[in-house]
């Protein structure tokens, strides 16, 4: 009988990219994709150890799956349970020692071996843990996609970090900086594009430090990644092009001038800072200046003057005091983000900021948070709210929650619903912004008798 597979993502678009390859992997294995956790034979949780309260989350995740798993044994059937990514590679033992109930623990670097590790289970071999870094790529080991992936997608072309933040648990979890071959990335977006998606999302933990092989082979000169986006957008069917997430260091000429010169690169940069302190960024080991990041910003936007910037940012780090979180508000006034994403800060285990003195007390973080938050989210409404009159092309794709309503995104990323007919999924089209709200732009068509839009051209 066929068999079914829930997959559960938290956390980065990296997971989620890992998410449809695990699904790629066992889909020969006779396993077709279920729409919720009731309905399946095997469960992967697919998670994200960047924060303790993602982390937790997976915990009472697993309590719940646990009656299920008991309900349908009850039945004389079986739940597999799987527990994938960075909470795996970092807390395997611990996953199994909580949740028992648990029979694999595979981390992100490893998940190729599903298939065997499956095996292992059926065959009365116990729990499996593999949380090791293979020497060999797993992107050697993976399958081709199974079936279109829709009109936006993701692939990842870079993997892991080597600037140990001291926040961050990502050189721990995903390893040492690795990058696909340009040969690979390019096999891999052909098929992508072949199954029907026309913009692409390059993916890596620090992407633009991108430094694969260039085509000529192992021993050829490894390539950049602006040249891999000057490479890719010459690609037949491919209409848009997008990157994340970027560390400011990496952020190289090259790649600047790419933003004013390949029109298929979105004019949307996530660019992290974390902190407007000088001093806090010194503590988080991030290696830059604010003045830096503020100069970099400036640069960007001369070679793209239109580029809207997301940004990552951490308040409550230990020792931030008023002066430094007041650095910080000073710089998001001067960049004026177009979104952003904030946090308190999370004291990982393992990590060296874990063990600084100066934590600061909860109430303190959640308020300077609440106060980033509202001048980010003043900024964001600013931004969508500027584009109201505007004529954008927008990829349309999926349906929206109104009957005979269509979504897609802006060039700027904004969430864009308008009313529009089902045949223009996936393709890109001519709209007029009529409202810009908090999250998201209302539109309509810019000229409704021209059905196919954009790409009519």
């Amino acid at each position: 009988m066929a068999k079914k597979l829930f997959v559960k993502t938290y956390g980065c678009q990296m997971n989620a990219y890992d998410s449809a390859r695990m699904a790629d992997l066992l889909a020969p294995q006779g396993y077709g994709v279920a729409a919720a956790a009731e309905e399946a034979d095997m469960v992967i949780l697919n998670t994200c150890h960047i924060r303790e309260k993602a982390a937790e989350k997976v915990y009472s995740e697993l309590g719940r799956l646990r009656a299920l798993k008991q309900n349908r044994r009850a039945t004389g059937h079986d739940l597999v349970i799987a527990v994938a990514g960075c909470v795996a590679q970092a807390e395997g033992e611990e996953v199994r020692r909580r949740a028992p109930w648990v029979d694999l623990v595979v981390g992100p670097q490893a998940f190729h071996r599903l298939p065997e590790l499956l095996a292992g289970v059926r065959t009365g071999a116990g729990a499996a843990i593999d949380t090791d870094f293979p020497a060999a790529a797993k992107f050697d080991h993976l399958p081709e996609e199974a079936g279109g992936r829709g009109p936006s997608v993701f692939l990842t072309v870079q993997e892991g970090c080597d600037k140990f933040c001291s926040f961050c648990v990502v050189p721990y979890t995903r390893g040492a900086e690795y990058s696909r071959p340009v040969a690979d990335v390019t096999a891999e977006a052909e098929r992508l594009l072949a199954g029907g998606c026309r913009e692409i999302t390059l993916l890596g933990q620090n992407v633009n430090a991108y430094h694969g092989a260039g085509p000529d082979g192992p021993d050829g000169r490894p390539w950049g990644l602006a040249s891999l986006i000057r490479h890719l957008a010459g690609l037949e069917g491919l209409s848009r092009l997008r990157y994340t997430t970027s560390h400011p260091l990496d952020m190289e000429a090259e790649l600047i001038a790419a933003h004013a010169e390949v029109p298929a690169l979105m004019p949307y940069l996530h660019l992290p800072v974390q902190s407007g302190s000088d001093a806090v960024l010194a503590a988080m080991g991030r290696r830059h200046r604010a003045e830096d990041y503020l100069r970099l910003v400036e640069r960007l936007r001369a070679a793209r003057p239109d580029l809207a910037i997301s940004g990552d940012f951490i308040v409550g780090f230990p020792g931030e005091s008023d002066a430094d979180f007041a650095a910080t508000i000073t710089l998001v006034r001067e960049v004026g983000y177009a979104s952003a994403y904030s946090f308190k800060y999370s004291a990982r285990p393992g990590t060296p900021a874990a063990d600084l003195e100066g934590q600061l007390p909860e109430a303190l973080k959640i308020a300077r948070l609440a106060e980033l938050q509202n001048l980010l989210d003043a900024q964001q409404l600013a931004f969508n709210r500027s584009c109201e009159g505007r004529r954008l092309e927008v990829l349309l794709e999926r349906p929206g929650r109104q009957p005979g309503q269509l979504v897609g995104r802006s060039p700027y990323m904004q969430a864009v619903h308008l009313p529009a007919p089902s045949q223009l999924l996936g393709k890109v089209v001519n709209v007029t912004i009529e409202r810009g709200m908090a999250n998201s732009l209302a539109a309509r068509l810019a000229d409704p008798h021209d059905e196919l839009g954009a790409d009519a051209a």
